[in-house]
């Protein structure tokens, strides 16, 4: 998975925390305006387009708003995103490598605008409840931007906390999460969004 399609799977997450099955618009915009900071365990399975074998991964994902996130793959092969609000860090321990992005960068015409603080979801986002499937309740948020990497991401719900997301990117890839273990504004510590090299590590795009 390259870069950006990385930074897509995880900026969508960050995005679109809670909705619950009635009125779920509605909710989203109190759950940005009551929710500070977010913690949760995640799957995640990422089909291609041409169907090839699907890439499975697990690990925890954290977000402290505004512009805080730490997305942490744990199995199979460990990875590390990290944004502190100003950069984006992207670390593979086996290529002993991390990129490094300004957030605006990364991520300012993605879904993870809404980490800003804004609440004005529908300028940049076409918000459509599409009704229940598999046991949980779809909404479906469409960007109004013609680059932002994505075509459409889904997340479902249950009992008013978010169980999987379902994010269709720009190159045809499907991402699905499902979240287990959620937590609604826990403390979380300052170095939870603090990331720095390790040694010997090659740092590439600061």
């Amino acid at each position: 998975m390259n870069i950006t399609q990385r930074m897509l799977s995880v900026v969508a997450v960050a995005l679109f925390p809670a909705f619950a099955h009635a009125g779920a618009i509605d909710q989203l915009h109190d759950f940005l305006k009551s929710t500070k900071t977010l913690k949760a365990e995640f799957a995640q399975t990422v089909i291609t387009k041409s169907g090839r074998k699907p890439q499975q991964s697990s690990g925890i994902v954290a977000i402290s708003r505004p512009g805080k996130l730490r997305w942490e793959i744990q199995k199979p092969y460990p990875q590390l995103v990290i944004g502190d609000g100003e950069k984006i860090w992207i670390h593979d321990p086996e290529l002993q490598q991390v990129t490094v992005r300004k957030a605006g960068q990364a991520i300012g015409g993605s879904p993870a605008a809404l980490l800003s603080g804004s609440n004005e979801l529908e300028k940049n986002f076409t918000l459509k409840d599409v009704g229940e499937a598999e046991s949980l309740n779809w909404v479906e948020a469409m960007p109004k931007a013609n680059d932002s990497g994505f075509e459409r991401v889904r997340l479902g719900f249950s009992g008013g906390d978010l169980k999987a997301m379902e994010l269709l990117d720009s190159f045809g890839q499907t991402t699905l999460v499902h979240f287990s273990k959620m937590e609604r504004n826990p403390a979380l510590p300052a170095t939870t969004f603090k990331f720095t090299p390790p040694p010997g590590t090659d740092v590439v795009g600061e």
